[in-house]
């Protein structure tokens, strides 16, 4: 999609809306079709209307197009969750602009790190990650060793 059909505006917004719920589900399909249940560790949007979570959403002409979330942990880190972009804005560096909205908003909630976990069959979103200055870590918070994630952190100065 081309900027003829408008700009894309990016909010702090309810992850509970019914078209970002399209999102979720449009991401929750390809998470699925790429690992197994145990390998996957989506947040539903309940999870992620707490509130020590700031969740995002971009939008075109009023559809919702792209999210993301950062939960802030009591320990000066966020993590990143549910960060997703629609086939039609791949390509756009939409992906980029949600990143960096979101390590603002950890930045603006004190944090120091930003981490998160991400998949080896996303190599998009791995080069997206590493070109932001994201570095492998070993598992946090309650994750394990898991042959299938790649773990990645972000030191915000």
């Amino acid at each position: 999609m081309s900027e003829e059909a408008g700009p894309i505006t990016i909010a702090l917004e309810s992850p509970e809306q019914a078209d970002v719920l399209v999102l979720f589900r449009a991401s929750d399909t390809y998470h699925q079709a790429l690992y197994p249940d145990e390998s996957n560790y989506l947040l539903d949007p309940a999870e992620l209307a707490i509130d020590n979570a700031r969740f995002i959403v971009a939008r075109r002409a009023g559809v919702a197009v792209g999210c993301g979330a950062v939960v802030v942990q009591g320990d000066g880190s966020a993590e990143l969750k549910r960060m997703w972009v629609g086939p039609e804005t791949r390509g756009t560096g939409l992906g980029r602009r949600l990143l960096n909205e979101l390590e603002a908003i950890a930045r603006a909630e004190s944090c120091s790190v930003i981490r998160l976990e991400t998949g080896i069959h996303q190599p998009e979103a791995k080069s997206l990650y590493e070109t932001a200055g994201f570095r492998r870590c070993p598992p946090f918070a309650d994750y394990s060793e898991d042959p299938l994630s790649i773990f990645m952190e972000k030191q915000l100065g």
